[in-house]
């Protein structure tokens, strides 16, 4: 039996492909057009995270819209599709349950805005900046650099800390002080230190908190409040001013040590001679 290609390949048919191929080019310049003046018309105190949001709304249903007029140019029947696609869909369904509760978790994600695209999150043990907020998982660039990728159904599940939500932040510094330190000394220091530098804020002022009588020495808490993007400024500068000014001040930072005493009362017990002797 020969199959008849005629009926497809006829200067009709040519003609429909040559236009849908036509329009689907022009569409997808379109698109990309207009998602660029979309971005570009977008105002600037939008957050990254909407921005993101409204480009791939333009982008999903501009693709959308495309393939239906192309269908349309095509005449195709989709009849047949839709009876095979119920039946696909409910495999795929099954075998991709996972993926679907990481967009369902996803869409929570969007709507709870615990982040944004910019944020510095903790998530377990790992933590970096978000790199970008996705369908399926969220990206986040580590600190050195490389890019870690995060399924939103593990965000969901998972205790997450937003580092940098709030303008402001504290950054704590445990120091520890020799037994022999006058405590009202160490603690004018510590504050001398926190007003001198101009990264710390005066409002609200530094905390400073004598914790625990430790195995060395007395544990304090220094808690500098500070501007988040000045993190890493605020961590070297306090450090080493507090090293400088205990230093200048003649403060003993102390360190584990033993000591061992010797006399009378660490003398071994005597042992018993066990040496027998011959005749």
């Amino acid at each position: 039996m020969e199959f008849d290609f005629s009926k497809y390949f006829n200067a009709e048919n040519l003609e429909r492909l040559m236009w849908a191929l036509i329009i689907l080019v022009v569409g997808v310049v379109i698109i990309y057009a207009l998602a660029f003046i979309v971005k570009r018309l977008l105002p600037k105190s939008l957050s990254q995270q909407r921005k993101m949001i409204i480009q791939r709304l333009v982008y999903y249903s501009g693709f959308i819209l495309l393939a239906f007029i192309v269908i349309a140019q095509l005449k195709i029947n989709l009849a047949p599709f839709f009876g095979a696609a119920g039946v696909i869909g409910l495999v795929i369904g099954v075998a991709s349950q996972t993926s679907i509760g990481n967009i369902v978790s996803g869409f929570f994600l969007v709507g709870e805005k615990s982040f944004e695209i910019g944020d510095v999150i903790k998530v377990g043990d790992k933590a970096g900046t978000v790199f970008s907020i996705d369908l399926l998982s969220i990206k986040i660039r580590t600190f050195d650099n490389q890019l870690l990728r995060i399924p939103n159904q593990t965000i969901i599940s998972t205790e997450l800390i937003n580092v940098t939500r709030f303008p402001i932040r504290r950054l704590d510094f445990n120091v520890s002080v020799a037994y022999k330190e006058d405590l009202a000394k160490v603690k004018t220091l510590l504050e001398e230190v926190a007003k001198a530098n101009p990264l710390s804020l005066d409002e609200p002022e530094p905390l400073i908190v004598f914790k625990d009588f430790g195995a060395s020495g007395i544990d304090i808490l220094l808690g500098i409040w500070f501007e988040k993007q000045n993190y890493l400024k605020v961590k070297n500068s306090i450090f080493q001013e507090i090293k400088a000014r205990f230093d200048a001040e003649g403060i003993e930072i102390p360190f584990p040590h033993v000591t061992l005493y010797t006399g009378e009362a660490t003398k071994p017990f005597p042992v018993m001679n066990t040496t027998t002797s011959k005749k």
